[in-house]
């Protein structure tokens, strides 16, 4: 996410930073560049030019002009002022003194609001929250359903109406159900409409009325960019929101939705969904994400990542192999499995300060759908063969393919890939960031 943008400031910064000194005209000229890289990115021109003015006033002074290292002062303001513009600090959930608590869903069709509200319902649960949900979507065929499934797959309920019910109805069954069975958290999946719809909009209202919600989230795709922002607003001015989760980050490599919403609508991100996967929704940090737009890395959250991904142990003994460079076809299938429950290599080590835009991070693809495959190819070859790669030639490749039924061609690509991850890998070492991981991971042994 924000690849785009990303790529263009940091071109910007990297001439900054050959700057021994910076001049007013230097800086007008980084300043230009970096606001069609905000336009590009789909970011509102109001929020741009706001943006741009205020880092002018501050750039262009004492503060830089007079600094050491005057690149580095601009590329510090740029970033307190992206964090400003996304939203300060972290937005968290407000409960309420309200048993159970009811977290109001609301968004356009399409946009993900039922699997959103399974995903949100298991991050609660990790918390220690007891949640349930409630299926106010009477008009998507099988969204009813839906719903019950995901709540068997993170374990909890989901309620079951009467046919014939109306949404509000269900809610309010579904409350005192909730409430009955001593769940903390209530999260209601309503249908998808336009705000357009005056019918189901005062529906909406109606089920305000008798939830009395904690809060009202709106779910919008981020890859609709401004129409995700105007859409927001428009809800807003018929329900009162209390915050944005943003699906499909992982897909919007612009983010101009992200870096609109919070000036525009006045009201904060608090989740993003980064995955199709029922794991893969993260609370929005915005000094973390200005991090990763800037290419300063997000090491708070791989270190997050990694504490469900895989032990102090292995991390410890990760690293030392990595230093001796004794990665071996194991590890390396191993650290896939680990990486596929982090995310993609590509956002991992974007996360690792400087690294997001090295040749070897951009080469190193692995396909999430061959991962099945390569693991396959690499338990088709001998405990040999897995610890010492070069033995494998010609002979070897063509038993190995036949064992785990693929090609020479598929062996041969894993044997890349293999190569490339240990290049990639090493600069991990070499960075200090595994050792980073294993110490945070467990601060109190």
């Amino acid at each position: 996410m924000f690849e785009g943008i990303a790529t263009k400031i940091e071109k910007v910064f990297k001439k900054l930073r050959g700057q021994a000194r910076l001049t007013e005209a230097n800086i007008e000229e980084a300043l230009s560049e970096v606001r069609l890289a905000l336009l590009d990115a789909d970011v509102n021109i109001e929020v741009v030019q706001s943006f741009i003015s205020e880092v002018r006033a501050r750039a262009i002074g004492e503060e830089v002009l007079d600094s050491i290292t005057p690149g580095q002062q601009v590329i510090k303001i740029v970033h307190a002022k992206i964090v400003e513009l996304l939203g300060g600090s972290g937005a968290y959930i407000r409960f309420g003194s309200k048993i159970p608590a009811p977290i109001m869903l609301v968004g356009l069709q399409g946009c993900g609001k039922t699997t959103t509200a399974a995903k949100l319902a298991r991050h609660f649960i990790a918390t220690g929250k007891r949640t349930y949900l409630v299926p106010a979507d009477t008009y998507r065929p099988a969204a009813i359903e839906q719903l019950q499934i995901l709540a068997q797959q993170i374990g909890t309920e989901a309620y079951s109406p009467t046919a014939g019910d109306s949404p509000v109805a269900i809610c309010a069954s579904a409350l005192n159900e909730a409430r009955r069975k001593g769940y903390e958290v209530a999260i209601i999946d309503t249908a998808g409409r336009t705000q357009l719809d005056a019918g189901m909009m005062k529906e909406l209202k109606d089920i305000v009325g008798i939830a009395k919600p904690a809060e009202i989230l709106f779910v919008a795709d981020a890859m609709m960019g401004q129409e995700a922002v105007n859409v927001a607003r428009e809800f807003n001015s018929t329900i009162p929101l209390d915050g944005v989760i943003l699906t499909k980050m992982d897909s919007d490599a612009r983010g101009g939705a992200a870096l609109s919403l919070k000036t525009i609508l006045g009201k904060p991100i608090k989740f993003i969904g980064v995955g199709e996967k029922i794991s893969e929704l993260e609370a929005f940090y915005p000094d973390r994400v200005a991090g990763r737009i800037l290419g300063m890395g997000d090491i708070v959250t791989l270190v997050e990542k990694a504490r469900n991904a895989t032990s102090e142990k292995e991390a410890q003994a990760l690293e030392q192999k990595l230093r001796k460079n004794e990665l071996s076809l194991e590890d390396f299938r191993d650290q896939i499995l680990q990486m596929q429950k982090m995310g993609s290599v590509q956002d991992i080590v974007g996360m690792i300060p400087g690294m997001g835009n090295l040749k070897q991070v951009k080469n190193a693809r692995i396909d999430e759908k061959e991962l099945v495959k390569t693991v396959a190819i690499i338990n088709s070859m001998t405990p040999r063969e897995r610890r010492v790669a070069n033995i494998i030639d010609g002979s070897r490749r063509k038993r190995i393919a036949n064992g785990s039924g693929s090609t020479v061609q598929d062996v041969n690509r894993v044997l890349k890939q293999y190569e490339e991850m240990k290049k990639m890998m090493k600069m991990f070492a070499n960075k200090g960031a595994l050792a980073r991981i294993a110490k945070a991971k467990f601060p109190f042994k």
